[in-house]
């Protein structure tokens, strides 16, 4: 019997979440993989298992589609051997914001935020009765400063930032590890998907190096990785200036700046 938790990842069929799914099973952890594409995860698992000889389950699935989320969450609540969730399925989409389909950018929303939360609120309970488990939630350094053409799937990543170090103060003393990664340009089908060409950007890390620095970071514990950025103390500039503009924050006076000059 595998004493190693189970690894459920979402978007399982491709890019970092197939990465994440062989190097996983290179450390010897069972696997839940999840995606739409059934021939791919199959595929894929079948890869895994003659490889590293670990247990592997399939489910196909849309994270958008009310039924099929319901389905991966029962399974992440009552499945006691997952106790690590990786949360990678997204999607990306890019153009000007008032040109953008509506419905598009709704589905946009419901994978990248709305499944993402109802995913680790189905996980997070067990694993804080269990003491013990992960959260990884891959997120995007365009999460850090708006960018132009990327507001709404940046706002999206914003929220998975957020909430991901809202989750480790809530849930690291409970023995829960909760990761945000935040990749830059990634050699995924992303791009394609969202209708930018790959050849166009001047820079681009391949997923290999991506996964495995995000692990080094995972073993580390880390709360935040950011693999592209080159001088750690960066995010921790950052953070100590956000805390001391928070410092500047008096709830029940109005700035002078705000007062009226009459």
């Amino acid at each position: 019997m595998n004493t190693r938790p189970t690894v459920l990842i979402t978007g399982a069929s491709s890019g970092i979440g197939a990465t994440y799914a062989e190097r996983f099973a290179q450390r010897g952890h069972d696997l839940v993989l999840v995606a739409r594409d059934q021939a791919r995860l199959d595929a894929l698992a079948a890869k895994l298992r003659d490889e590293h000889q670990v247990a592997i389950d399939v489910m196909v699935a849309d994270l958008t589609q009310p039924g099929d989320l319901t389905a991966v969450e029962a399974r992440l609540r009552d499945d006691a051997r997952i106790g690590i969730l990786v949360n990678n399925a997204g999607a990306a989409l890019s153009g000007r914001f008032t040109e953008q389909n509506a419905d598009h950018m709704a589905q946009l929303v419901a994978l990248n935020t709305t499944a993402l939360v109802r995913l680790s609120r189905a996980i997070a309970p067990r694993l804080a009765e269990a003491g013990a488990g992960a959260i990884i939630n891959i997120g995007s350094v365009v999460s850090l400063a708006p960018e132009f053409g990327m507001s709404v799937y940046g706002a999206t990543k914003a929220f998975v930032l957020f909430l991901s170090q809202g989750l480790s103060l809530e849930l690291s003393p409970l023995g829960v590890y909760v990761q945000a990664v935040l990749p830059a340009a990634t050699r995924t089908e992303i791009w394609d998907r969202s209708g930018i060409d790959i050849n166009t950007l001047d820079e681009i890390m391949e997923v290999g190096d991506l996964v495995d620095a995000a692990l080094v970071g995972f073993d580390r514990r880390e709360a935040v990785t950011i693999p592209p950025l080159q001088q750690a103390e960066r995010w921790d500039d950052l953070q100590n200036a956000r805390q001391a503009l928070l410092g500047q924050v008096r709830q029940s006076e109005v700035a002078q700046r705000y007062q009226s000059q009459q």
